[in-house]
């Protein structure tokens, strides 16, 4: 398989044997972000908004690496240790997110790692390759001639 690991200076590095994300084609899965500070290693100090914060930041940070942003993310979960946060965590999460927002799952769990209370794990899909093709070629070499909005 050929399955590129991503990694960033600005995201934490993993703490298991996994990869904080990987690329195979124009598909990028994301693991579970913890709102882990890259330059210390440690939980962010504060709530659930900074945590949700840096969950986010450090997603964007792996994403970059690949040369995309937040808006090619197409599905979140996110994790909660207490779901009486959430709706500080979706204010938050409605500052990073914007129209068309990705599909959500969110859940409430008993722990997570290193006493975190929120973690956000991703999937993406890069589709900078097929914009160029319908930017120059039109809608006539897409599939969904009707529905297509690029």
């Amino acid at each position: 398989m050929m399955q590129k690991t991503i990694q960033s200076e600005n995201a934490p590095k993993a703490i298991g044997p996994y990869s904080p994300a990987v690329k195979i084609g124009d598909f990028i899965l994301l693991s579970g972000q913890l709102p882990i500070d890259p330059a210390t290693g440690r939980i962010v100090e504060g709530g659930i908004a900074e945590q949700t914060a840096q969950c986010i930041r450090n997603m964007k940070a792996l994403l970059e690496e690949s040369g995309i942003g937040l808006e090619y993310v197409l599905k979140t979960t996110v994790f909660l240790t207490d779901l009486n946060d959430f709706a500080e965590m979706n204010k938050v999460y409605g500052e990073y997110f914007s129209e068309p927002y990705p599909a959500r799952s969110a859940a409430e769990v008993s722990k997570l790692a290193m006493g975190a209370k929120v973690e956000i794990e991703a999937y993406a899909i890069d589709t900078r390759a097929l914009e160029v093709i319908c930017s120059q070629e039109g809608c006539s070499s897409c599939s969904d001639k009707e529905g297509c909005e690029l």
